[in-house]
């Protein structure tokens, strides 16, 4: 990683929508395949409570860009493209806690399935929560089921679809705009679900490299 980095970098809300990934040149996927690969099977090992610390907050002290650098072109259904999703979630939550705290509760409330018993957030899910939530499902991934942890990210994701989606119908009269930007803002997050969702598939059969 470039050592250069001493401010978060702010992922802005038109950069997620933006957001499609991509293909890696060979060295590039290698080095992403090998360094998720070396990370995740040596915290899983020796789970130390503050190494664990530090790779929850390491978005927060170098910028999602640190992170980008190493796996966001990998596929989206291998172990590097996983992480960067995941890593790629948090941030977004930690930088407007109340405005995903108020997509996710809508979400809550007309989705026509278990997510949100799946995601785990308590509820009423306000911006503290709504923080903790990503902590939990990131630190999943270190310490406890890894499809387990990719599930609750993928049933989040699918509930701020939901949110998005309905608040874009209550806006598209008086806000068409807005309305667009909400609606290209939840194919975002159903395309991640799925993704997410195939990963957690992948990975108890032993196939996600």
């Amino acid at each position: 990683m470039a050592d250069d980095f001493h401010k978060p970098t702010l992922f802005e809300g038109r950069s997620f929508e933006a957001f499609k990934g991509g293909e890696d040149p060979a060295q590039i996927n290698r080095v992403a395949h090998e360094t998720a690969g070396a990370l995740l099977s040596r915290v899983r090992e020796d789970p130390q409570p503050e190494v664990i610390d530090r790779l929850l907050a390491f978005t927060d002290d170098h910028g999602i860009d640190a992170v980008a650098e190493l796996w966001s072109r990998a596929s989206p259904r291998s172990l590097p493209g996983s992480l960067w999703r995941i890593y790629l979630l948090r941030v977004l939550i930690r930088q407007d806690p109340e405005q995903a705290s108020y997509f996710f509760e809508r979400g809550t409330e007309v989705i026509p399935s278990i997510d949100p018993v799946v995601a785990g957030a308590e509820s009423p899910t306000g911006p503290k929560e709504i923080t903790e939530l990503a902590d939990q499902i990131l630190r999943g991934l270190f310490t406890g089921d890894f499809a387990i942890a990719l599930e609750r990210a993928a049933a989040f994701c699918r509930i701020m679809a939901q949110g998005c989606l309905s608040i874009a119908d209550d806006a598209e009269i008086g806000a068409p705009e807005t309305a667009s930007t909400l609606t290209t803002r939840a194919l975002r997050f159903e395309t991640i679900g799925d993704e997410l969702t195939r990963s957690a598939a992948l990975w108890r059969t032993d196939e996600l490299d």
